[in-house]
C-alpha cells in the first residue's frame, strides 16, 4: 500500500520536477517556432500588392541594376514558392523596382513569373525579403541573408493554418 502511494505521488510530482529543471537549465518557455521576423500587421496600400489580394506575395525592392544579392533574394523568392508544391498557386511573388530604370531583359526572362512594378518611394527596405498576407497586410521580414530551407517551413506553415488566399 505505501509503494502505491508513493508511485502515485512520484507520478503527481515528476511533471513539476522536470518542468523546474529543464527552465533552470535554460530551456526557455514560449520560443519561438518561425524564422522570419513577426511584423505587427499593417495595411500596405500599393497598386501592384492591390491587384494580388487573396494571395500571400513575396516582396522585395531593389534598383533596376540588381546586383549580385539582389538577384539571389528573387532566385530564393522563387526557389521557396516553388517548394510549396501544390499550394504554389497560393504565394506570389513582387519585385518592386525603385528608382526608375528597367531590369535587364535577361534577368527579367529568368525571373518566369516574378511580378515586377515600378515604385518610386520604396515602402521596403531592400534589406529584406517581406511577406504579404492576401488581406494586403504586411506581417513578416525575413533576415539580410535569408535560410530558404526555413523560408519555406515558415511560408508551409501560413499556408497550412490559413483559411484565405
Amino acid at each position: 500500500m505505501k509503494n502505491k502511494l508513493l508511485l502515485i505521488g512520484l507520478v503527481c510530482a515528476a511533471p513539476l520536477v522536470l518542468g523546474t529543471a529543464a527552465y533552470l537549465f535554460g530551456w526557455a518557455p514560449g520560443a519561438r517556432g518561425n524564422y522570419g521576423e513577426l511584423i505587427a500587421p499593417r495595411a500596405v496600400s500599393l497598386p501592384p500588392l492591390d491587384a494580388l489580394r487573396g494571395k500571400w506575395v513575396l516582396v522585395s525592392t531593389d534598383a533596376a541594376a540588381c546586383d549580385a544579392y539582389c538577384e539571389k533574394k528573387l532566385y530564393y523568392m522563387r526557389q521557396v514558392r516553388r517548394a510549396q508544391g501544390k499550394d504554389m498557386q497560393r504565394v506570389e511573388r513582387l519585385w518592386l523596382v525603385s528608382g526608375g530604370g528597367a531590369p535587364r531583359p535577361e534577368l527579367l526572362a529568368a525571373l518566369e513569373g516574378t511580378r515586377v512594378a515600378s515604385l518610386q518611394d520604396p515602402a521596403f527596405s531592400s534589406e529584406h525579403i517581406y511577406l504579404v498576407d492576401p488581406l494586403g497586410n504586411l506581417m513578416m521580414r525575413f533576415p539580410r541573408d535569408p535560410d530558404p530551407s526555413r523560408m519555406v517551413k515558415d511560408l508551409q506553415r501560413l499556408l497550412r493554418v490559413s483559411r484565405i488566399g
